[in-house]
């Protein structure tokens, strides 16, 4: 937008954007505002609606505009005119009322807290908000949000402050938390119900200076906000919203709490006193249940678990005698007691990290103590995980009670060691047998049993022997979900089938009856026959004939095809185990099943790609997954001058592979599929398959110059690492990459090609790799490096993972070839050092760039990967130079005018990049000078 619109046409927009009914003129009327929003003009036009105040839709526009360019683009004002921003601002908020919209007092809210936290010429903005603000009635509302949202906004990624800005601020908070307090209280006096929205937003500004921990957590028992939370918790009387208000910042003083234990220990009167005050609101507790408030019960279930993860630590710190903040437990068991499973799912996170804690404890005295807990958790969870009684097949996939058994799982497995696996199975196995058992509460002990069985002793015969005959014999009226479970369960008990191979058999007919049924258990019978195909392999050899049958009526059965793929990959597995003669054939044969319905498909003219519907038959994909998971999976022990049965496999499929691939060549999913299979076939056959190289090649890149699929790439660098070794296909492959660099460079060189593309450039720099890890010294040699390189350079800042990751290795792998201690090829030093010597400056400007402006933390490591690899072959002369011109190029101040990395700082960090000598050095160094600009 190059000229200044008027404020009424802006006005127009608006209103064509909120109120015509013709959706063409909204896009259009968006599109427009969108524009003007990014513009310099947007400053002065949001506030000249804000003070002509004509309607709500203008003012929230103009609000939002205003929140929205001090965030984002506060880079745009001098800083000349900071001031006046803010005062305009504030004049905005002092014109607030009662009846003016929530979103607005928001939108204003934030943007004078950003403003405030971003404009480093203001020195006490918080003591001047509430001399300004405070004194009116009108706007202590405005002002309680604005004070919330300071703390809140220290760490946004919009403002990138900098951790200089961020101790600054809090030192800020830490000097205006008396007078903040001071405020806070005074609010907290009206109590008439006109008044409950100051009292929601003044508790709520609490708990943002008492999560910033400006306000120490003593602070909460001695204070008349702390003490109004506990009333309000205590009183049945107490209003949704506000409940949930004084829920949040209750459990924001108790995270606090369990933050501070490393750091600076709590008077333990006092935190008795809040241990004690958090457990008086049981009879609170207790009233909602009565009252079936169910928000408040969820509330209530939420502070307990809180209370325990943050006393955590206290419980395990006695190893004799249970610490007293162990009653707390019996809290969260009272909730998990509560007959909706949504209340008992809320405590799942604490029964983790205690288990997780006491198993890296394994401390036998310390896990008896947790013993009685886990057993009531475990007969709670097998009465929560129980199915309704009126219930009619199966529970739904997409129901939120599966998705509350998947987490019940999870837990069971998670805690199961504290009680003993086998002490729980047995105890599931006793309630079995009890005498007028339901048929759901069957299932649920056998889904309780189902979760425990991995972790039982194979050689167990006591127990799992009456189980299994029991199931494999259950009478046919029995409730379809009870077979389901049960199905299951024997798939987790597939190691002990192994060591008892003589109930294989009846389990073998009991499955594929289940496998053979249309009511939903074919699913589970697959499951449990991969398992048992996956465990027992050895044993199961003797029934070959009767898989192979099962893999040629797959299509019968009512599974879908991972499950297929599932039961394929268990008996490729067996296919391993078998002789060689016999071996051939029954893979032969289990790969026809696959490839002859995709053969009919290719020469079929009418399949065309309209005609496919994904994962069905009429799929390619269907067809090729399945075959890959053979291929894949049947890994027979073949010796050096033996022929790998897939060579012969494989030329015969060749063909039809090729074919495929024209038909399907528009297709990525198909190609990528394609890809898969080629690449396993490739990996089990190795050089075998050279035969391969030449015509799959020529392919590959006629499809890759059309389509640009990024498994072309992927499976270029497959034959690179297979055939780049054998010095004949060297100059083949090395045509193939030159073939592949102009597509790859024209799709990355335009607009957001890196951004819009990560998944080639993972491909295309894991290939180059690949070159320089299998023949180093003709692609150094070659006049591809240099460009690949400073496509390189360019990809530093894609912060997509695995695309950067692939480009930090293409860098470290070339790098470590010159090394002076690198001996394998000593040819390659002098060409590695002269690309280096030629690139090390911007490689290392864009890499300190991008650390700072565009890759995640998590992503350093890489970065500090090839830094340090840089230094094993330039000089620390050159390499100083290199970080001076980085730093010298980053901004020495922020928008808001503070300082972003001080002298020191900077010489700091020089100092450690220059002293590393490992890369886990220069990650740390990375890692905290980012901090200074984020």
């Amino acid at each position: 937008m190059e000229t200044a619109p008027t404020a009424e046409l802006v006005y127009q927009g608006i209103c064509t954007l909120f109120h015509n009914n013709n959706p063409k003129e909204k896009e259009k009327a968006n599109k427009w505002l969108e524009e003007f929003q990014k513009s310099i003009f947007s400053w002065t036009i949001a506030d000249e609606l804000l003070q002509q105040k004509r309607d709500l839709h203008s003012c929230y526009f103009a609000a939002q505009t205003m929140r929205n360019k001090i965030q984002n683009s506060f880079y745009e004002l001098p800083p000349s005119s900071h001031e006046s921003l803010r005062d305009s601002l504030i004049a905005h908020i002092g014109q607030i009322t009662d009846e003016t919209d929530a979103i607005i007092v928001t939108q204003l809210s934030l943007a004078v807290a950003d403003l405030a936290l971003l404009m480093a010429a203001w020195k006490q903005p918080i003591i001047d908000l509430l001399y300004m603000l405070s004194p009116q009635p009108q706007s202590v509302w405005p002002l309680l949000e604005i004070l919330t949202l300071i703390p809140e906004e220290i760490d946004s990624r919009y403002l990138r402050l900098g951790a200089n800005r961020r101790e600054e601020i809090h030192m800020q908070l830490d000097f205006a938390a008396p007078k903040v307090l001071e405020f806070l209280c005074m609010c907290t006096q009206h109590t008439d119900g006109q008044k409950e929205r100051l009292v929601n937003s003044t508790i709520r500004c609490f708990s943002a200076w008492v999560s910033a921990q400006a306000i120490p957590v003593h602070h909460f028992t001695e204070n008349s906000v702390g003490h109004k939370v506990f009333q309000l918790l205590s009183s049945g009387e107490t209003s949704r919203k506000l409940h949930d208000t004084c829920t949040e910042c209750l459990c924001a003083l108790l995270s606090c709490i369990e933050v501070n234990q490393d750091r600076s220990s709590l008077d333990p009167a006092m935190e008795a006193h809040i241990f004690n005050a958090v457990c008086s609101l049981e009879t609170a507790y207790h009233m909602s249940v009565a009252n079936e408030d169910i928000d408040k019960t969820i509330n209530y279930c939420r502070i307990f678990t809180v209370l325990c993860e943050a006393f955590l630590h206290k419980m395990l710190s006695k190893e004799d005698v249970p610490h007293y903040t162990v009653k707390g437990i019996d809290l969260v068991l009272l909730c998990v007691g509560h007959f909706d499973y949504e209340v008992a799912e809320i405590t799942f996170i604490f029964w983790y990290r205690l288990s997780e804690d006491l198993f890296s404890r394994n401390n036998d005295t310390l896990i008896s103590h947790f013993k009685p807990h886990i057993e009531r958790l475990l007969g709670a969870l097998y009465r929560h995980a129980q199915m309704d009684a009126d219930h009619d097949g199966l529970i739904d996939e997409n129901e939120g009670f599966n998705d509350f058994r998947r987490k019940v799982s999870d837990v069971i497995k998670d805690v199961a060691f504290i009680v003993g696996s086998s002490a729980c199975f047995k105890q599931m196995f006793l309630l079995l047998q009890a005498p007028n058992t339901t048929w759901e509460s069957t299932e649920s002990a056998l889904f309780i049993m189902q979760n425990v069985a991995k972790n039982l002793v194979p050689g167990e015969n006591k127990v799992i022997p009456k189980v299994v005959e029991a199931i494999v014999n259950l009478p046919d009226n029995t409730h379809i979900a009870v077979r389901y479970t049960s199905i299951l369960l024997l798939s987790e008990l597939c190691d002990w089938f192994d060591s008892f191979p003589e109930s294989l058999q009846s389990l073998l007919n009991f499955l594929l009856y289940s496998l053979q049924q249309k009511n939903g258990l074919a699913a589970a019978a697959a499951i449990a026959l991969s398992s048992i195909c996956s465990a027992c392999s050895q044993k199961m050899v003797c029934h070959i004939s009767g898989l192979i049958e099962i893999a040629r009526m797959l299509d019968s059965f009512e599974i879908n095809n991972d499950l297929a793929i599932g039961l394929l990959k268990g008996i490729s597995l067996i296919l391993s185990r078998l002789q060689r003669t016999q071996l051939e054939s029954s893979m032969r044969e289990i790969i026809s099943f696959q490839l002859q319905p995709l053969a009919v498909m290719v020469e079929n003219p009418s399949a065309t790609l309209s005609t496919i519907r994904k994962g069905e038959r009429t799929d390619p994909a269907y067809w090729i997954d399945r075959a890959c998971a053979v291929i894949r999976h049947t890994d027979p022990d073949v010796a050096d001058n033996e022929l790998h049965p897939t060579v012969q496999i494989l030329t015969d499929a060749w063909p039809l592979v090729s074919q495929v691939m024209d038909k399907y060549q528009t297709d990525v999913r198909i190609m990528e599929r394609t890809c898969r299979f080629i690449r396993y076939s490739v990996r089990k056959v190795c050089k075998r398959a050279a035969f391969l190289v030449e015509p799959l090649v020529k392919q590959m890149i006629c499809i890759y110059t059309l389509h640009h699929h990024s498994c072309c790439l992927y499976l270029g660098s497959v034959l690179v690492d297979e055939f780049a070794k054998a010095g004949e296909c060297i100059p083949g492959l090395l045509e193939m990459l030159k073939a592949y660099i102009e597509p790859t460079f024209i799709m990355l060189q335009v607009e957001n090609g890196l951004k819009n593309n990560p998944d080639t450039v993972d491909d295309f720099f894991r290939l180059c790799s690949r070159f320089i890890e299998c023949c180093p010294v003709p692609f150094l040699q070659s006049t591809l490096v240099t460009p690949i390189f400073q496509c390189a350079l360019l990809a530093c800042t894609l912060d997509h993972r695995e695309a950067n990751s692939s480009v930090m290795k293409f860098f470290c792998n070339l790098l470590k070839w010159g090394r002076n201690s690198n001996q394998r090829h000593p040819e390659c030093r002098p060409l590695v050092k002269e690309i280096a010597a030629q690139n090390g400056e911007p490689l290392i400007v864009n890499l300190i760039h991008a650390s700072v402006y565009s890759l995640h933390s998590y992503m350093l490591p890489d970065v500090a990967d090839v830094i340090y690899e840089l230094k094993l072959v330039v000089t620390n002369e050159q390499m100083q130079v290199y970080i001076k011109t980085a730093l010298d190029a980053l901004p020495n101040r922020n928008s808001g005018g503070y300082i972003t990395a001080t002298q020191q700082q900077l010489n700091d960090f020089t100092a450690a990049l220059l002293g590393a000598d490992t890369p886990k050095t220069i990650t740390v160094a990375l890692k905290g000078f980012t901090r200074l600009y984020r």
